[in-house]
């Protein structure tokens, strides 16, 4: 009977994963949709005004390598900058020649075409070890061989190629996504990350619990990911707000994140250092009662300062910004100047040392909120 109630109940819950699956798939989808407009916006609009460019000015009959190129140039990627858009651009187009030029001399058929696309992915390979840049010319000369011969003479496909491909750069150019968005939604995370992993330490030395500490540890430790993101993104975002007149008001803002890379990086390390002591401090019962009813709440608080730069980096304007980025430095300059292990009840080897590890994370948490590293290094204690 009981095993009977159990299968019951296991037929049961099926559909109810099933239908939350469902609705969990339906939800990243409609976000991914509506974040993707844009990006579908600028695709059609290069598609079919480089297809329209080819027909109506050129005179081309069924000119569709103007919209393949197009759309393939400024098609779904990571990141869409001017270099992977010419690269594709490229590749695009010196397929479409290599594959009109090799048919002009060896004519058309399967073995012309196999030949076509070895000889293509050779060229490819020496010009760029690209594998987009490879993809794109191996598979657009081939096309041109397999399919029936334009009416428009023998050098039609490679202007409509060239169209399109213009096109897509004119469009990446001129109306470029927003350059700010992959790099701030890394850094965001990484600071909102580093928050949760310093409060999970305060709540660590606060219930005395060394798994948490190991938690903190493994928080920290998952940072790295949005830390590799962020000199790709905040070059290819350079690059955009360079070039585009659209996203130029956004190179100052861009300039001065990028430039404390180096603190965001460096404050990961140091909590991650601080987690993995802070785990054998507490294993080995060497943090007074009073050292850490002064240490938990001092954590606490550059944790909410490390959220206030996760709230600074998302603010669109450069008001929003300095606003969360002084409440940032008050929270941190306030934590700095109790780090003095004496002053915070603080004894022994073990958790002095604990102390004298914060010092260096909260001079790279000032300086990534905008402080020199004199007035950083200046809002620490002297130690006697």
């Amino acid at each position: 009977m009981a095993k009977g109630s159990t299968s019951g109940s296991t037929s049961q819950r099926m559909p109810a994963k099933l239908a939350g699956f469902l609705a969990a798939r339906n939800r990243s989808g409609l976000v991914r949709a509506r974040n993707s407009l844009p990006r579908i916006l600028r695709m059609t609009l290069g598609a079919i005004g480089a297809f329209w460019i080819a027909e109506s000015i050129w005179g081309h009959t069924q000119p569709i390598f103007a919209a393949t190129s197009a759309l393939i140039s400024l098609g779904f990627g990571a990141s869409t900058t001017v270099r992977k858009t010419a690269e594709v651009a490229l590749g695009c187009t010196l397929g479409v020649a290599m594959g009109d030029t090799l048919m002009h001399w060896f004519g058309q058929g399967i073995w012309q075409a196999a030949l076509v696309m070895s000889l293509s992915l050779v060229i490819a390979r020496y010009l760029d070890s690209g594998a987009i840049f490879s993809t794109q010319l191996g598979m657009q000369s081939a096309l041109v061989v397999l399919l029936p011969v334009s009416v428009d003479g023998p050098f039609a496909r490679s202007i409509d190629a060239l169209t399109g491909s213009l096109l897509a750069l004119l469009v990446i150019i001129v109306w470029p996504s927003d350059p700010r968005r992959t790099p701030v939604a890394a850094l965001s995370d990484l600071l909102k990350e580093l928050s949760e992993a310093i409060l999970e330490c305060s709540w660590a030395i606060r219930d005395d619990d060394r798994r948490s500490a190991f938690h903190a540890l493994i928080k920290a430790r998952a940072t790295q990911k949005h830390l590799d993101k962020l000199p790709g993104a905040f070059s290819a975002s350079k690059e955009i707000a360079m070039i585009s007149p659209v996203g130029r008001r956004h190179r100052h803002e861009l300039n001065r994140l990028s430039q404390r890379y180096n603190h965001y990086d460096w404050t990961a390390r140091n909590l991650r250092v601080f987690a993995r002591r802070l785990a054998s401090v507490l294993t080995n019962s060497a943090l007074t009662p009073e050292g850490a009813e002064a240490l938990a709440p001092l954590l606490r608080e550059v944790s909410e300062a490390a959220n206030s730069l996760a709230h600074s980096v998302r603010e669109p304007s450069l008001a929003g910004q300095l606003k969360y980025e002084k409440a940032a430095v008050v929270q941190l300059e306030s934590a700095a100047a109790q780090l003095d292990p004496q002053a915070l009840g603080v004894e022994g080897l073990q958790g002095e040392g604990l102390v004298l590890l914060l010092r260096p994370m909260i001079v790279d948490l000032l300086e990534a909120a905008g402080r020199d590293h004199e007035d950083a290094v200046a809002a620490l204690p002297k130690l006697s």
